[in-house]
């Protein structure tokens, strides 16, 4: 059964970069892979990308491709998404989850941030 926490935000000037790290253990079976969520205050919860359990493969969301980059240690259970030229808009409370695939976008499920803890918050400020 997969376990995960995450850590490294903190507050960061716009156009700063930041990198959260989360550790992993595991696979969950009908996932496709892990991924990252964040949720900015007053929003819902949102998709920002995910590296399939093979780490042959990521996909970010719109907002943020291009600058922002996942990867994976399997060696340290680790993965970490790199956040580069940030804007006041990634604010938030970032999660890493299992993410599944429903045939037109990425989701993740309730209970896994119920259990696995209260994500870390990353505040970009201008």
């Amino acid at each position: 059964q997969a376990q995960s926490a995450e850590s490294g935000g903190t507050m960061v000037q716009t156009g700063g970069s930041l990198r959260l790290s989360c550790a992993v253990s595991g696979r969950v079976f009908g996932a496709y892979g892990m991924g990252w969520f964040r949720q900015a205050p007053g929003k819902e919860r949102e998709f920002v990308g995910v590296v399939n359990w093979d780490t042959t493969s990521t996909t970010y969301a719109d907002p943020v491709k291009g600058r922002f980059a996942i990867s994976r240690d399997n060696d340290e259970n680790t993965m970490y998404l790199q956040m580069n030229s940030l804007k006041a808009e990634d604010t938030g409370v970032y999660y890493c989850a299992p993410a599944y695939y429903n045939g037109a976008s990425y989701y993740t499920e309730d209970h896994y941030l119920r259990l696995w803890g209260q994500g870390t918050l990353v505040t970009v400020s201008s």
